[in-house]
């Protein structure tokens, strides 16, 4: 491989929050979602010659910035976009809030299918919203799979206005099919729902696998994307809304100015240039090599922690853990509360940071965890021998 993921990068003392806000130095963090790896090369290069020049003032971005972004659709997903559709700003979530002060009033519902990104739950009730859950259901595969008709009850309520998507799905790791998102615009359109796609991890894709823009489904759908998540550039900044509908387009950049994110920083469009324009063979070597790190999480526990059951990981860098037999075991607790505890135990013994799922939905994360692989495989080993040493021979509370 040409590019060293391998190598560990010392993170402490750089004001990461990954690193940084961890309750000791002893502690491996795989809970938020940013990665141990350096970016690619021709990223670094753009920042280091961007910052040579000593002034950091107000930024234009330029033609050459929506041309990268136009070029690796296009390419990349075949997915023609025009230079009007887009609308840059801070991040996704910036751009989520933007998207449901655009769409909906007050008191309106915004549907999810839960377990869901945890911001969406705020996010919506930020902006004075309720959350509709349509809970996955487990297939018989351990695929998780829409509940149709569930689905279809959430969107046909008369307060429902927008589907909030995610797509790749965080934190299950589905990959939704063309004919999944179809099915999802189908019912929403009948409804009069307006579908909103978050797909910031729609570039880390596991073997076999492939990620379809829900743009390329429905013209009406509103995107959100950045390179954030699959470039490790989140501190950068820079994230895109891309609406056909110009009425809508309206809404969203008034919605834009009314939040006060309509200004970027000075590097990160020249770092998207840089990941879209130069950096596409480090992202399929990423993705070969976060494989590899989830299969070494399956070998794993399928030795030495077998009532740890990993769900299939076909997009992200999210592994999505089903752990219920360890947490059952303590009937002293609620449900609801019991995956917390358990992850609590695994910092306090293992020093190892994981993410109960309960942080994605409270009844439909119960059970779960999810552990970030987005991390040199020697620390991923170090950490799981933690959990077996911690664990075993008796996994429960």
């Amino acid at each position: 491989m040409r590019y060293n993921f391998d190598e560990r990068i010392e993170r402490r003392g750089t004001s990461c929050v990954k690193w940084d806000d961890c309750p000791s130095p002893e502690v491996i963090p795989l809970w938020v979602a940013d990665m141990d790896f350096a970016v690619a090369p021709a990223i670094q290069e753009a920042v280091r010659q961007r910052a040579a020049h000593p002034i950091y003032a107000y930024t234009v971005v330029g033609d050459d910035y929506y041309q990268a972004v136009i070029s690796w659709f296009q390419r990349r997903h075949q997915w023609h976009i025009n230079r009007e559709w887009i609308l840059y700003t801070t991040g996704v979530v910036p751009a989520m809030s933007v998207a449901i002060k655009a769409l909906t009033m007050p008191g309106e519902r915004v549907v999810i299918l839960s377990p869901d990104y945890n911001c969406f739950f705020s996010s919506i009730k930020n902006n004075g919203c309720e959350v509709a859950e349509s809970v996955l259901r487990l297939a018989e595969d351990n695929h998780f799979e829409v509940d149709w008709d569930d689905f279809e009850v959430q969107c046909a309520d008369e307060k429902a206005t927008v589907f909030l998507l995610c797509n790749p799905h965080n934190p299950t790791g589905r990959v939704w099919s063309r004919e999944e998102l179809q099915h999802m615009a189908d019912i929403c359109h009948r409804h009069g729902v307006h579908i909103v796609s978050d797909e910031i991890h729609c570039e880390l894709m596991m073997p076999n696998h492939t990620f379809v823009p829900m743009g390329t489904v429905d013209a009406n759908a509103i995107i959100l994307n950045s390179p954030s998540k699959s470039f490790n550039t989140a501190g950068l900044q820079i994230a895109n809304i891309i609406c056909q509908d110009a009425a809508t387009r309206r809404r969203l950049n008034r919605a834009i100015n009314i939040n006060e994110v309509c200004d970027v920083n000075p590097f990160g469009p020249v770092a998207a240039i840089a990941a879209y324009n130069d950096s596409e063979d480090w992202i399929d070597e990423l993705n070969q090599y976060l494989w590899g790190n989830y299969q070494t999480l399956c070998d794993f526990c399928t030795q030495y922690l077998p009532d740890w059951k990993v769900m299939p990981l076909e997009g992200t860098y999210l592994a999505w853990v089903d752990v219920s037999k360890c947490c059952d075991c303590d009937a002293t607790l609620p449900r609801g509360e019991r995956v917390a505890a358990y992850c609590d135990r695994i910092l306090k013994e293992a020093s190892v940071w994981l993410n109960p799922g309960t942080m994605y939905g409270p009844q439909s994360g119960e059970g779960y965890l999810r552990i970030n692989l987005a991390c040199p495989r020697s620390l991923l080993i170090e950490a799981l021998n933690r959990l077996r040493a911690a664990l075993s021979p008796t996994l429960g509370l």
